[in-house]
């Protein structure tokens, strides 16, 4: 899955074209791009989330995906080839080189600011645009609260950690707003998912509301 990305100030160029786990980043910053892989690799049969644990199922090649493996995936397997705590692994990947490496990316489109590491304007009219499309699951953009199997959901959202960055608390349609944000997003109702990591819920939920002040 990959959608086309266009700069208008790029005239001729070739555009990039963002991935799955580059949406992710855009979507809801480190926390939601390791979301989405184990999301991702849960629903590949390629490990198994439970109890906030985690744990690499199959053998170590021919019993894997013949898929290409992203960077990220491959960082998360290589921390669990026995059961490991989901907290390790959220908290070796958050910081780990798999996400600086999309952050950077996204930083070199104009889709993040390049200090804080917030969607600038640019960035969320094109993760809307993407959104509409459908291209994409919808728990790349809203987490954990979209994910149609209730068992990996609810293994998913007990896996997670609190978010601790007030920037991706206030979200609008999955779209992570910082409070130094531009104000050309605000009074936008917040999503209505029931609990989780996505908007509106109880739980790791963020609460609903429009966006903050300048990029």
């Amino acid at each position: 899955m990959r959608a086309e990305f266009r700069r208008s100030s790029a005239r001729g160029a070739t555009p990039p074209t963002l991935g799955l786990y580059d949406i992710a980043c855009l979507a809801g910053g480190p926390q939601r791009v390791v979301e989405t892989a184990l999301i991702a690799l849960s629903e590949r049969g390629v490990v198994v989330v439970r109890r906030a644990r985690v744990r690499a199922v199959g053998g170590t090649d021919g019993d894997r995906p013949v898929e290409p493996i992203e960077p990220i995936e491959r960082a998360l397997l290589g921390l669990c080839p026995r059961i490991v705590r989901a907290d390790v692994v959220f908290g070796e990947l958050m910081g780990g080189r798999a996400v600086a490496e999309i952050e950077r990316r996204l930083v070199s489109y104009g889709l993040l600011t390049s200090h804080r590491r917030r969607p600038t304007r640019v960035g969320r009219r094109h993760l809307e645009a993407v959104r509409e499309g459908g291209e994409f699951p919808a728990y790349v953009f809203d987490g954990p609260a979209a994910v149609p199997d209730r068992v990996l959901r609810r293994a998913v959202w007990e896996a997670a950690p609190e978010p601790s960055d007030p920037g991706w608390r206030v979200m609008w349609t999955g779209v992570a707003l910082a409070p130094d944000d531009d104000t050309d997003s605000g009074g936008h109702p917040g999503c209505g998912s029931d609990g989780g990591h996505g908007c509106g819920g109880g739980g790791h939920g963020c609460g609903g509301g429009g966006g903050g002040g300048g990029d």
